[in-house]
């Protein structure tokens, strides 16, 4: 039956991934992968054989027309991401709302995501929280921090070790050096942890320990 499946991998420990994601990936008839050799790896750990191909940021306008095509001709396909649930700072959107709008069925597999533990462990209100993803690099930054100086709700971001310094810099100049913030790095791996503090305690550490793997930055908002 044609549908389209979202399904989430491990952001790091295989022992993340679900029966059930397995179960769809081994069964549907055409997998999308970010990266299909670091996918690759996974599905040959779960013994998947199921046919694959890219599906990322540069190629994914180019090829919505074909697999939108391939749907309605009663395939079914699975679109999974390097790591955690995709569409989620990662391809899919595009993908997903092209399902619908040919009203294609689509459903999302419940699994891992990075920002859900970060938020939990944090210890920051989660109540309400804004999820911002990865900040502009260089244009709108500044609108964007402006703005988000005055959020009231936790907030969510997350950023590449190369660029951590710099974005807990403009956190100081923006949020204040008091705010609280907490970093999350390499969840679910070997080397987890989570650094808790100020900003300005938070840039401290990581000027004297440069960080390293996939980092997930949580702020408290504004009181």
């Amino acid at each position: 039956m044609s549908k389209l499946y979202i399904v989430p991998t491990p952001i790091g420990n295989l022992k993340d991934m679900t029966f059930r994601a397995i179960e769809v990936l081994k069964e549907v008839d055409l997998i999308l992968a970010e990266d299909t050799r670091t996918s690759g790896k996974l599905l040959k750990h779960f013994e998947v054989t199921t046919p694959s191909q890219s599906h990322h940021m540069h190629n994914e306008h180019k090829t919505l027309e074909r697999l939108i095509e391939r749907l309605k001709g009663g395939s079914s396909i699975a679109l999974i991401s390097d790591a955690g649930t995709p569409a989620i700072s990662d391809p899919g959107f595009l993908l997903t709302r092209a399902a619908i709008e040919n009203h294609i069925e689509v459903e999302c597999l419940p699994g891992a995501t990075a920002f859900v533990p970060a938020l939990v462990n944090s210890g920051l209100p989660n109540d309400k929280f804004v999820f911002e993803g990865f900040l502009p690099v260089k244009k709108g930054r500044q609108t964007r921090l402006t703005l988000l100086a005055e959020e009231p709700r936790t907030m969510i971001f997350y950023e590449s070790p190369h660029k951590l310094l710099k974005t807990l810099g403009h956190f100081c100049e923006y949020f204040g050096e008091d705010r609280q913030v907490s970093v999350s790095r390499e969840l679910t791996k070997l080397y987890e942890e989570t650094v808790r503090g100020t900003v300005k305690e938070v840039l401290e550490h990581y000027n004297a320990h440069p960080p390293k793997g996939e980092i997930v930055v949580v702020v408290a908002g504004k009181k």
